[in-house]
């Protein structure tokens, strides 16, 4: 048991007003694919996810690595997860085999005029000496850097009436998915398509007045009938685009499809907006729906 003079027991408060609405706001803090963008602290600490299992009853865990220091691990058990309303998690923080800390995560959300806001409450106790300073400035730039994900997020839903199995064979079939994929009047050419992680699917899109727009998907992960993440090259080998990923939940027999991208820039998401990637994206859903015969 450590001393307790050398253990500290804080509870800290953060706020913060997101130009997003509630519901990608919410996307942007829980879905894995989003929150590796936004988890490190400054651009000299890099995060790699190792497990991220989203659910109440799941657990998230991730190493924070700066060149020339011993890796961070962060387990963060999710307790509560109440869509676009609150969040409640566990966190324990480590190097090597030693604990430094461990905390109780609560974040509540909220809509605004103008947005979202976020209110977080963080109860920690430190066996490392006081960390009350490096929880402050790690929440706050980690909590600054989630707003600017949030503002360049775009997150599509649609109900569809088949089987959670079913929708997840028409996504991650190499034969299915070029036959639906893109909005209406598009069609797809591939050039190689190998649905895994660290797989990939090379491809043109092509639009109904014959312009083609080439598109590169590199596939991180594949959770089963869950989660898939994957990053948007415009082109093989392109610049990228966007972090996306594609969720699937069970809803009586229907299946839940979130539909979700972290664009690359604020400008780009600016530019997607106006070209109707919303609109468009919807269209993409649809065109699922109809391959799975549920509309």
């Amino acid at each position: 048991m450590p001393d307790e003079m050398n253990t500290r027991f804080a509870t800290l408060t953060f706020e913060r007003n997101v130009g997003a609405p509630v519901e990608t706001l919410w996307h942007a803090w829980t879905a894995p694919a989003a929150r590796s963008l936004w988890a490190a602290p400054s651009p000299a600490v890099t995060v790699e996810f190792l497990e991220a299992d989203t659910r109440a009853g799941g657990r998230e865990i991730s190493l924070c690595k700066v060149e020339g220091q011993p890796d961070i691990r962060c387990e963060c058990g999710w307790l509560e997860l109440r869509p676009a309303v609150r969040s409640v998690n566990y966190e324990v923080i480590s190097s090597g085999d030693v604990t430094q800390s461990a905390a109780l995560v609560t974040a509540d959300f909220a809509n605004t005029d103008v947005g979202s806001r976020l209110m977080l409450t963080v109860q920690f106790s430190s066996a490392a000496g006081d960390m009350e300073a490096d929880y402050r400035q790690g929440f706050n730039a980690g909590l600054d850097n989630l707003a600017g994900v949030a503002e360049r997020t775009m997150a599509l839903r649609r109900r569809i009436q088949a089987p959670r199995q079913v929708v997840w064979q028409a996504w991650t079939n190499p034969d299915a998915l070029p036959q639906w994929w893109g909005p209406d009047g598009f069609s797809c050419r591939t050039q190689r398509i190998d649905l895994r992680p660290g797989g990939e699917w090379v491809f043109d899109m092509i639009a109904p007045d014959g312009t083609v727009f080439p598109n590169h998907h590199l596939y991180r992960e594949f959770r089963t009938e869950e989660r898939i993440g994957y990053t948007l090259l415009w082109g093989e080998n392109g610049p990228k685009h966007a972090d996306a990923w594609v969720s699937f939940e069970d809803a009586d027999g229907s299946t839940e499809v979130t539909l979700g991208m972290v664009f690359s820039t604020a400008a780009a998401y600016q530019d997607a907006k106006g070209f109707g990637a919303v609109e468009l994206g919807l269209q993409t859903l649809g065109k699922l729906a109809r391959f799975v015969g549920a509309d």
